[in-house]
């Protein structure tokens, strides 16, 4: 595959090189473009070398200057687009309309229909021979010629075949709508990735789809790049090529050692200037798109097993944001693998489709008995009790009936099978994705939409997302003087004044500025990094300008770099001074920056010393008070170093020591005035906040008291990373989890954090046991080293704006507006997915129970279903699809931030919806079997029960059909609320796609029943009939206000069944694997067999328990002995073998009143063999060792 692909880059490329020298007038072709960016390190550096002369001789071939770029002609755009190819790689092609209708109709259950709509098609057109045959073949015929309907046989058939085709246009229009949408989604996750480029000297944002070959790129910290290019200048850079190669070590980038940058990889440090040199499938990741066939539909199964793991992973990180697995692939990652499809399942789909299976065998079950019924009751009817012979010529008759009652079960089958559900989902979810971005949420994958409804907790970043982020300097100290404001710039003394405004103008990235207001009376803008921007503000407000300082030592001379991470937590520029000496200016959070300072200026700008005593007073009368103002504080100072012999710059520890302290910046961030209302609402919908920052502790307290975090007087921790270490690791420096569930439910604000301290909050509490229901975690990020703890929430948001490409990439919803009250809106909408399932689960259970028990009964009382297997396709069609349609698309109201969340293991169908489900499952089955059985009596019409084969639709059964229908409609308004709530009309109008399907829905239906005719089995009603059936329909809404009265107290079995249906939903194992999902691969093998193994040991003890129950009578004990051992499992972690033994020693001695006494191995293993005790003993151990 790839000579080939190669031989076709050849053929192609020649072209490109006759265009080359002729059209485009470039002086290097794409094929030389590709092998140099093959080459790697100091080969690159040669071949550069020896090829071009120099960088400068590539950008001249390139016909573009490395420090201005290119001028932004779009002729010349266009050409190089033409020449080198855009930055794009094709997409797979979309699914097309007729290749989703064919899946549509590998359903099995509708193959099954469309067999049996043929079969009775074909024998439809048969007649007996012979003039009495009619009476010989006996009910077979009976009725069907004197009516002299016998031609009218094949419509049922027809429209069976009909109804199938409308089935399946529907299923495959939502399937292609909802693919539309998820390339919407895709193309706008695209074009939210901009990348900064130099065009005609200015820096700009630039769509990535947009780069050309020959642009001037700028990285920083945190990019992922878009192109392959070759490094002109860097400071610092060290690139993460693990995507590309495997490799998990950072490579250093320089100009004069491995210029060659890749796209695909993240600048995990420092920042620089590429110029692109290849783009699109012509770049690394593109060239191994290709060879994967990214354009090729079904190549995925070949991908992974062709392709080595690295090279998987780079693909998936071509497109920046398209992957959900993107991101570093680590060996654990790889050992998920398997276990991905599980994981992509979130916790409603679980329950969901655990739940369509049931319902589904249940109903198969329900559709055999109803077939086998019919068939018997047809045989005895009609060959023993009227002793009928089985004539030849007669078969295809009876054929015809067999196909009749098949075509019944089937129909019964399709009404119980709730193919709705899944449907239901998707609608919800896309629904509430689309209006969810205008919400400002960026949804990446679709599950998270539904888990947000479930969090517990959110662990916030401070900067950005609780704050404004536009940061102003307020305060600071300089010359042994605390200003509280920004002083008069005369105040200071000169010296002190141009070093600092060197040092802050020197040391900050230069992408950093400061641009006039765009508005009149406006701020101005702050471009780049906000502290920065602070910084730079103060020299403005201190009368200077940083422009001039810069332009005199432009970025290239810049001689050395250490730029900010979060190990070093400051950023120090070296530069060489005319005399050959060096000066380096550093800058950083203030108690890491004065920790390394010796000396500190004094009022004249001279030098003094600064002794650790002086360092406490500082802290204790100029930090602590800045910090406890909720002001962010940061130390400027610089130091000198002689030029002969230049110092071992690779030596930071020694570099960046002995300072001189500057000044201290007091830089305030205002709280976001929106955020505290935002987190009273979290707090009254039962989510805890906690901010994670890197911030000082007491600048991390004063702004968690203005957000409301936390109050003044209450018993919550606010720590800082240090002591957050101290607490949760032992001796050895483990973290363990016992030590972590003492800190994290009071944990409130986590100051001065490193990412790994993050990742190990979100950890430690998704792993804790110590509330019944497992935490679901949200957490916000925006840094590339956020990435992990992203990753490992069940929910990650990443910022929009001031995030990196690495962490949107791990994240699964990215804040467009980085702001905290979005994520407030998510969790509404979250629980409105929750809900809007819950509703239409409601309403779909209702038509299933009653249409499974109608089709049934009827089918065994009178051998023919009241609702005919059209109708019920109508049916199935209005409460499956329609129904999905309208109740999934309810909008949210801020009534769901009252309650508390769900959590995983609640049931599905509360009680409340199960007394529904009932109640109106009852009125409906007392309503139509009192029409079917006496509906001929109070309508005064001919009976419908007992037709033969072909006679025409009777008035009596399209009452039953109609009054169905109707009941249903209204029941759907009644499906509205799932709490109880009196007011089923409540906000009704607000849902204009609810009333125009209820609408739209009664409208076809009138249709139906007085046009429908015989492939409907309809007869039309007259006016008086259709008030009945309307009345009678209206009753559910009266009926819906009785069953509200009903207090749920009242109905005991209730509870049973909201238990039941958990346990089906979620039984013990499968509630497991839900926890599971977050252990490695190797440890859940390891579990496996334990879980087994306590399984069966579970129920030899349940058994056990019941014979003792049995003998003693005491049907209480043991059950409560049992309870209370596996609670004590949970908490005695001293007393190792308590649990087990006790249940276990409690039935095999019922004489032991409370098995507390005869907890030794002896009374347990009293009857068992030696070798089956010893394994019971060791495994008991084991599991409980493992699980406490």
């Amino acid at each position: 595959m790839g000579d080939l692909t190669n031989s076709d880059y050849y053929s192609k490329n020649q072209r490109n090189d006759v265009s080359s020298n002729h059209e485009g007038g470039f002086g290097v072709s794409v094929m030389e473009l590709r092998e140099l960016m093959e080459l790697r390190g100091s080969e690159a550096v040669v071949k550069i070398q020896e090829e071009y002369g120099d960088m400068d001789g590539l950008c001249q071939r390139l016909k573009t200057s490395p420090t201005e770029g290119l001028t932004g002609d779009a002729t010349d755009l266009d050409k190089r687009k033409e020449v080198y190819g855009e930055n794009l790689i094709p997409p797979k092609k979309p699914k097309t309309f007729l290749q989703l209708v064919w899946e549509a109709l590998q359903d099995v259950t509708l193959i099954i229909l469309e067999v049996a709509a043929l079969i009775s098609l074909g024998l439809s057109f048969y007649q007996p021979p012979g003039g009495d045959s009619g009476e010989s073949c006996g009910t077979a015929a009976a009725g069907a010629e004197d009516e002299g309907e016998a031609e009218a046989g094949w419509i049922e058939g027809a429209a069976i075949l009909l109804s199938v085709v409308c089935v399946v246009l529907v299923t495959a229009f939502n399937d292609w709508s909802k693919e539309k949408q998820f390339r919407g989604l895709q193309s706008r996750i695209e074009q939210e990735q901009k990348f900064q480029v130099v065009r005609g000297a200015q820096v700009i944002q630039l769509p990535v789809a947009d780069i050309v070959v020959g642009d001037i790129a700028q990285i920083k910290y945190g990019d992922l790049l878009p192109t392959d290019g070759v490094l002109i200048q860097g400071n610092d850079l060290k690139i993460d090529e693990s995507s590309l190669t495997g490799e998990s070590d950072h490579v250093k980038k320089a100009a004069d050692r491995d210029p060659m940058l890749l796209s695909g990889t993240h600048v995990m440090e420092g920042s620089g200037r590429m110029l692109v040199t290849a783009v699109g499938v012509n770049s690394q990741t593109g060239i191994i798109f290709t060879l994967l066939g990214a354009g090729e539909p079904g190549e995925e199964e070949k991908k992974e097993k062709k392709v080595k793991k690295q090279d998987g992973a780079a693909a998936m990180e071509m497109q920046p944001l398209k992957s959900a697995e993107g991101g570093e692939m680590e060996e654990k990652e790889e050992k998920k693998k398997a276990n991905v499809s599980k994981k992509e399942k979130s916790v409603l789909q679980g329950k969901l489709t655990k739940l369509a299976v049931q319902i589904g065998k249940a109903g198969l079950v329900m559709s055999a008995i109803t077939v086998i019924i019919l068939v018997l009751y047809f045989a005895v009817d009609n060959f023993v009790l009227q002793k009928r012979p089985w004539l030849t010529e007669c078969t295809p008759i009876y054929v015809q009936y067999f196909v009749k009652f098949f075509i019944i079960g089937v129909t019964v089958l399709v009404v119980a099978v709730p193919e709705g559900l899944p449907l239901a989902v998707t609608i919800s979810l896309a629904y509430s994705v689309k209006k969810m971005m205008k919400d400002n949420n960026l949804v990446r994958h679709l599950d998270a939409c539904e888990t947000m409804g479930n969090a517990t907790a959110i662990c916030s970043d401070k900067t950005g997302t609780l704050t404004t982020n536009r940061m102003t300097a307020v305060a600071c100290y300089v010359g042994d003087v605390h200003y509280k404001e920004i002083p008069d710039p005369g105040l200071l003394s000169v010296k002190s004044l141009d070093i600092l405004v060197n040092a802050i103008s020197l040391n900050s990235a230069y992408t950093t500025k400061i641009l006039p207001a765009t508005k009149e009376g406006g701020l101005p803008m702050q471009v780049g990094n906000k502290t920065e921007c602070g910084l730079l503000g103060l020299v403005l407000d201190l009368k200077r300008d940083y422009q001039p300082v810069r332009n005199q030592i432009p970025e290239e001379k810049l001689y050395k770099v250490y730029t900010f991470n979060s190990v070093r937590k400051s950023m120090s520029t070296v530069i060489k001074l005319p005399d050959g000496s060096f000066r380096m200016y550093s800058k950083g959070a203030s108690e890491i920056v004065l920790k390394k300072c010796t000396k500190i200026l004094n009022q004249e700008g001279e030098p003094r010393v600064f002794r650790p005593r002086d360092k406490d007073e500082m802290v204790k009368k100029v930090i602590e008070p800045m910090a406890c103002d909720g002001l962010r504080t940061i130390c400027v100072a610089y130091r000198d170093f002689p030029g002969d012999p230049e110092p071992l710059w690779d030596n930071e520890n020694d570099i960046l020591n002995e300072l001189t302290a500057v000044c201290v910046v007091g830089i305030e961030d205002p709280v976001r005035p929106e955020v505290p209302s935002a987190i009273v609402r979290c707090q009254r919908a039962g989510i805890t906040v906690r901010m994670v920052t890197g911030d000082n502790i007491n600048t991390a307290r004063a702004i968690a008291i203005k957000c409301g975090i936390i109050h003044p007087g209450e018993d919550f921790l606010c720590i800082d990373g240090k002591e957050f270490n101290r607490r949760i690791r032992n001796e050895k420096g483990e973290v363990e989890q016992e030590r972590m569930d003492k800190v994290w439910p009071k944990l409130r604000v986590l100051a001065r954090s490193s990412p790994t301290d993050k990742h190990t909050l979100v950890k430690g509490i998704i792993d804790s046991c110590l509330t019944d229901q497992r935490q679901v975690v949200a957490v916000t990020g925006d840094g590339t080293n956020d990435g992990p703890a992203l990753k490992k929430a069940d929910v990650g948001f990443a910022m929009g704006i001031a995030g990196t490409d690495v962490a949107k990439e791990a994240s699964d919803i990215i804040l467009t507006d980085d702001n905290f009250s979005s994520i407030v809106k998510a969790v509404m909408w979250g629980r409105n997915v929750y809900d809007s399932i819950s509703k239409f689960l409601q309403f779909q259970l209702t038509v299933n129970v009653v249409a499974v028990i109608v089709a049934f009964t009827g089918a065994c009382i009178t051998q023919d279903s009241p609702l005919k297997a059209v109708q019920m396709l109508w049916v199935n069609l209005i409460m499956d699809t329609f129904a999905s349609l309208a109740l999934a698309t309810e909008p949210p109201t801020e009534a769901l931030l009252m309650r508390k969340p769900y959590g995983r293991n609640k049931p599905l169908i509360s009680s409340t919806m199960t007394k529904n489900i009932l109640g109106h499952g009852i009125y409906q089955l007392v309503i139509i079997f009192s029409l079917l059985f006496v509906g001929e009596q109070i309508f005064d019409i001919d009976s419908g029960r007992h037709a033969p084969l072909h006679s025409p639709p009777s008035e009596h059964y399209t009452i039953i059909f109609n009054t169905f229908v109707l009941m249903q409609l209204f029941n759907e308004i009644n499906a509205r609320k799932i709490h109880g709530e009196r007011n089923v009309f409540d906000g009704i109008f607000r849902n204009p796609i609810f009333c125009s399907i209820v609408f739209g829905t009664f409208a076809i239906q009138i249709v139906i029943v007085q046009f429908g005719g015989k492939p409907f089995s309809c007869t039309p009603l007259d006016l008086e009939k259709w008030g009945w059936c309307t009345f009678l329909g209206l009753g559910e809404l009266v009926w819906g206000q009785v069953i509200a009265t009903i207090p749920n107290s009242k109905l005991r079995f209730l509870r049973g069944a909201g238990q039941l249906t958990k346990k089906n939903e979620m039984p013990g194992d499968e509630d497991m694997n839900e926890d599971n999902e977050e252990i490695d691969h190797a440890e859940r093998e390891l579990r496996r067999g334990q879980v087994l193994w306590f399984r069966g040991l579970n129920r030899i003890q349940t058994q056990i328990d019941v014979v003792n129950t049995f003998k003693s009578g005491s049907s209480y004990q043991g059950q409560l002995r049992r309870q209370s051992s596996t609670t004590s499992q949970n908490q005695d972690v001293t007393n190792v073998s308590s649990p087990s033994h006790v249940s276990l020693s409690n039935a095999l001695s019922p004489t032991s009143p409370t098995g507390r006494e005869s907890l030794s191995s002896a009374s347990v293993t009293s009857g068992m063999s030696p070798s089956l005790s010893d394994t019971l003993e060791v495994s008991l151990h084991s599991y409980v060792v493992h699980y406490s």
